[in-house]
Formats: structure tokens, sequence, C-alpha cells
């Protein structure tokens, strides 16, 4: 199972290089969004859409229903911080040492104080105090966005959504280097510890942090369908919209 999750990785990596050597550098707000991709991509769109629909939006609302609140709190949490540890190599790289910081503190208090992360002790301190230990937003696509690599063009990631030349590559190595639960540092420099690197343990996290994920979205998937003309060009442009303000570390995309 691991093999054929690297082997992915390194699809994804390969594909994204050539896209992004094919493709130009300007950025999204220059002549409108950049879609040359548009005939695949709203196939792919319509075809993730019809997955949503028949299998993933069922079984997230049957999760929605059967969890209580604090549950599929703690379950987030747990997720967010994970996440966490993508965030702070990201932030290094970026040479953004106090979002690395803010993050690291982050984590180690969650991680000991909160329970392995089921509580966000870290959140409730930013907000009674002014220590910001808020979560921060960090990934490599926005990691080559800081160095001025263009985001490429828009594409539709088959089940992953919308992305980019760009944060396609990103996704990639955030998943083969960085992400705990896909890969990462755990895989990478944990790889003698057999018990984290079984399919039994990684499979039911992956698959619950994809479970859980989904059901964030479902009310604002139904505001979007109920307030977009078009849904495809809606996602994409909010996306591209949302990416930029990431890369520029705007306080509100964060």
């Amino acid at each position: 199972m691991i093999n054929i999750i690297r082997f992915k990785a390194i699809a994804c990596l390969v594909l994204s290089l050539l896209l992004t050597g094919c493709a130009s550098t300007k950025t999204n707000n220059q002549n409108g969004p950049y879609d040359p991709l548009e005939p695949m991509n709203r196939a792919v769109f319509n075809f993730n859409e019809m997955v949503y629909d028949n299998v993933f939006d069922p079984v997230a609302r049957g999760y929605k229903k059967v969890t209580p609140d604090p549950v599929e709190l703690v379950v987030g949490n747990f997720f967010s911080n994970l996440n966490d540890v993508v965030v702070i190599t990201n932030s290094v790289l970026q040479l953004n040492y106090k979002s690395a910081l803010a993050s690291s503190t982050r984590l180690l208090i969650n991680t000991t104080f909160g329970i392995f992360g089921l509580i966000d002790i870290a959140s409730d301190i930013s907000a009674a105090s002014d220590i910001n230990l808020n979560k921060r937003n960090e990934d490599f696509g926005q990691t080559l966005g800081h160095y001025g690599i263009g985001s490429g063009p828009y594409i539709v990631l088959p089940l992953l959504g919308p992305s980019s030349a760009r944060d396609t590559f990103g996704l990639a190595v955030d998943s083969f280097f960085m992400d705990p639960v896909t890969q990462g540092v755990t895989g990478v420099f944990m790889k003698n510890v057999d018990y984290i690197n079984e399919v039994a343990l990684r499979l039911p996290v992956a698959t619950a942090r994809t479970i859980n994920a989904r059901a964030q979205f479902l009310d604002d998937d139904k505001t979007l369908e109920e307030a977009a003309l078009d849904k495809y060009e809606f996602t994409r442009d909010a996306y591209l919209q949302r990416r930029t303000s990431l890369v520029n570390n705007s306080s509100e995309a964060k």
C-alpha cells in the first residue's frame, strides 16, 4: 500500500512538472482566470460532483447524524493538529520564522496538554491573551508561490477537486514528505517504526480525515449550489482568489 502511495505521489510530481513547464507564469488576476484546460476540467468536475453526491456526501451526512457535535469537534482538532506538521515545515521553507515558532508552540501545547491534539488549547490561549497561536495555513504550493513560481493553469483533480499546476506539485510534495497521514514525516524519518507504516493504521486514519473534511463542507456546498449560476466557474474563481491571498499572506485568508 505504501509503495502504491509513493508511486501515485511520484506520478503527480512528474505530471505537475510537465504542466508547469508548459504553463504561463502570469497571475490569476491578469486577464481573468487562466483555464486553458476548461473542457477537461469541466468533465472532471462533473465526475467529482457525481462521486460526491452518490458516495462521499451520503457517508458524510451519516457521519454527522450519528456523531455528537463534541466528538466531531475533537476529531477535527486531531487532524488539524497533524496538519500543523505541514504548516511548520513550509513556514520554515518560506523563512517565516514567526509563523513557524507559533505553529510549533501550537503543536507542542495541543499534542501534550491537548491530548494529542484532541483539544485545541492553543486557540483558547489566543482567545484569552495577546499571544497569537491561532491556526496558520501554509503548504508547499504557497511556498512555491512565495518564491515567485506562477500558479500555471487551473486544474481540477479527480476526487481532490480544484488545484493548479503549482498546487498539484505542492500537494504531491506535502503528501510524500510532510503529511503524517499520507506519507510524510513519520514515513520518512520514522520508517523503522513498523506500526506507523501499517496499512491497518494509515488507511482508517486517512479515511476518517476524508469523511470529516467532507462533513465540514456539506453546508457550504449546499449554499454554493443555491447561489452559483455556474458552480464550476464560481468554484474556480473562489479557489484562485483564495490561493492568491494565501500566497500573499493576507490575514483574511489565514
